[in-house]
């Protein structure tokens, strides 16, 4: 119902635009944490009675309880029609219970991320116990600190609390991070001398930053603390960790910067560069390998591989050898999902590089660098990538632009090639060209999901992690077209599991998405609004311009589009950036704002729109658009164009935005077509 709740600091409540719900009096948020605590269960009046009033209970409480509820459901519901049952706050039996979602509670949040970080690895679970901490804003029910009622659920988070921190530590610990975690770990002593696992980690910290007389300083403040403090001596896991710093154990050896991960890599990189020539081969090969794993590291790691992937290629052309040149082109081999390139205009330079060595290699080369090539040229080729002149007029009649022939070739003979071969890795990266290429007419959700399963399938039996999280993806984009929601969040949920194994933060951008798109169809759009306002922050900063670019544009249109004749208005889109959906936004918002004229003229010009993901999202925009202002032969091609996708949800393919089903609006566009027949 799109109200979030906070326990984890003073008792607090957000509505659905992230904004503070005023709870009113001190009782009233009480009666609010107290149902909070009970997690769903049903707290009966006169338990809430005795809960508040511990000494003595007044004459009239249980009045009072009513009517702090009924406060409490004013505020939490205020659209809520004044004759109809909360169903929020419900009146359950003897008492009353707060449905509220797992997601809607910061502590119950804490605890879910809290599971996921102890079973991550080490850097991926610095990241989510991060983000587990940053969910406090203090003390358990800070508003209530002597409340009986709340002491067993206060010790009980708090130790979670104190747990997480150390659990950060302990992976920072693993990453080599010794001397941030020795940074934080003294404040935690300090704040809680009592926890003998913070001070082993303390000087576990200090040891491995090359501080062992700090260390054994450490560990004796500890002895000194539980002494005097508490009148108990040390653990053995104190003694443990003095006698392995003061012998210099080969485990406390081997954490130190030189044996860890970045130690070993700085060592292997100067000997790389000492053994290997300069300006050699394996250098080359070298770096492109480096190149397409860092792509997948997250959001600086892409960026960088973008700007240097380009120039290896030139680099690889420069030596005139054509199977060097196809074998550097052809490693680039990182799964691709969104169908809109980043750089555009590099893109179609690799298109144009493989194209070049492919035709230069000579007749017997090896038919699986040949079939790389021909997957660069599907997989960079999406949309208009390689389009080599103006893409034809929505108004015209359809056609198969040459670049788009030549793409769908390479992707069905890369596809060919590999499977003649039976080479599993080479047959993930010809699926990922021909998911690229089966843009070519609206509707195609079906074979998508074909070819999603079929990369599932494939990458899952050849430990192929980057090539499975992408065709989880494929197949949540292509049930969410379908209206499946429940099966794709299941692909999500699977997802968001193999990023955090694997490492690869990127896919949980794509299921946020996913999440506020299926918030909207289940809850409304009012409900979905803050789910899409983390999405857009997220996607801001993950390095992928052609995902990000014009994304909040698109949201915008979502309550436009999912309204019967709705157009909108213009001054809710002043502030943003269309990006590349400005063709096919601009005449929507002449329309919009009544210049009609201007209106059918942009129409007259406008592209068709990109055989990408969001296809089916621009010629429902156009379809909209053409009805508003009476012009037919864009109405009659965007129905024409939409009718294979008639039983899909418009725009859901893409997995971002839903525009409610294509059916709604087909109807719209042939009633409006009767008018000229």
């Amino acid at each position: 119902m799109g109200v979030a709740f906070g326990l984890l600091g003073p008792v607090a409540a957000w509505d659905a635009e992230g904004e503070p719900v005023a709870l009113g009096a001190p009782r009233h948020r009480e009666v609010l944490g107290r149902l909070l605590v009970a997690r769903g269960r049903v707290v009966p009046v006169d338990r809430l009675v005795a809960d508040l009033w511990e000494d003595a209970v007044p004459a009239g409480a249980v009045g009072a309880v009513r009517t702090f509820v009924a406060a409490l459901r004013r505020a939490l519901e205020p659209a809520r029609p004044p004759r109809q049952a909360s169903r929020l706050l419900v009146t359950q039996g003897p008492g009353y219970v707060l449905h509220a979602g797992r997601d809607a509670v910061d502590a119950w949040r804490f605890e879910g991320a809290a599971d996921r970080a102890g079973a991550a690895p080490p850097q991926a679970a610095v990241a989510l116990w991060d983000a587990a901490l940053a969910l406090w804003r203090g003390p358990v029910l800070a508003d209530f600190p002597a409340a009986r009622w709340a002491a067993a659920e206060r010790a009980r988070l708090e130790a979670l609390r104190l747990h997480a921190v150390e659990c950060r530590a302990d992976a920072l610990l693993a990453t080599g991070a010794a001397r941030e975690a020795a940074v934080d770990l003294e404040a935690h002593v300090a704040a809680h001398p009592w926890r003998e696992d913070g001070w082993v980690l303390l000087a576990t910290a200090l040891d491995r930053s090359g501080r062992r007389g700090d260390a054994l300083q450490a560990l004796r403040r500890a002895r000194r603390t539980l002494a005097e403090e508490l009148g108990t001596d040390p653990g053995p896991a104190l003694a443990r960790a003095e006698a392995q710093i003061l012998k210099g154990s080969p485990a406390a050896a081997a954490a130190q910067p030189a044996g860890t991960a970045d130690g070993v890599w700085a060592r292997t990189a100067a000997a790389w560069d000492r053994s290997v020539p300069a300006r050699s081969r394996a250098r080359l090969h070298a770096t492109a390998g480096l190149l397409r794993d860092l792509a997948v590291t997250g959001a600086h790691g892409l960026e960088e591989a973008r700007a240097h992937r380009q120039d290896v290629v030139a680099v690889a052309e420069a030596t005139g050898d054509a199977e060097l040149t196809a074998r550097i082109i052809g490693s680039y081999d990182v799964p691709a999902v969104w169908t809109r390139a980043d750089d555009p205009k590099s893109a179609g330079e690799l298109t144009r590089a493989a194209a070049r060595a492919a035709a230069a290699l000579a007749p017997g080369a090896a038919p699986a660098l040949r079939a790389r090539l021909l997957s660069v040229v599907a997989v960079e080729s999406r949309a208009d990538a390689a389009a080599d002149t103006p893409p034809a007029r929505a108004a015209e009649a359809p056609a198969l632009e040459p670049w788009r022939a030549r793409a769908q070739h390479a992707a069905g003979e890369a596809v060919r090639l590999a499977r003649q071969l039976g080479d599993p890795a080479l047959l993930a990266f010809a699926l990922n060209g021909a998911f690229m290429q089966s843009f070519g007419h609206c509707g195609n959700c079906a074979g998508r999901e074909s070819t999603g399963r079929e990369l599932i399938r494939l990458s899952a039996d050849h430990q192929l992690p980057g090539h499975e999280i992408l065709g989880r993806l494929v197949r949540l984009q292509a049930l969410a077209g379908l209206g499946d929601l429940d099966t794709a969040e299941a692909e999500a949920e699977e997802t968001d599991r193999l990023a955090v194994r694997y490492e690869r933060p990127l896919a949980g951008v794509f299921t946020s998405w996913f999440r506020a798109l299926q918030t909207c169809e289940t809850d409304g759009w009012a409900a979905a609004r803050p789910l899409y306002t983390r999405a857009l922050e997220t996607t801001a900063d993950s390095g992928m311009p052609g995902l990000a670019h014009g994304a909040a544009a698109l949201v915008a249109l979502v309550p436009v589009m999912r309204a019967d004749d709705a157009l909108p208005r213009p001054d809710d889109f002043a502030g943003l950036d269309a990006g590349p959906y400005q063709p096919w936004l601009h005449p929507l918002l002449l329309a919009g704002a009544g210049a009609v004229d201007q209106a059918r003229r942009a129409l007259d010009r406008v592209p068709r729109p990109p055989h990408d993901l969001l296809q089916e999202a621009l010629w429902c925009v156009l379809a909209r658009t053409a009805r508003a202002v009476g012009h037919e032969p864009v109405l009659r091609r965007a129905r024409d164009e939409l009718t294979p996708a008639r039983h899909e949800l418009a725009a859901a393919a893409g997995g971002l935005v839903s525009f409610g089903p294509v059916e709604h609006h087909l109807r719209a566009a042939d009633t409006a077509l009767t008018a000229y027949e």
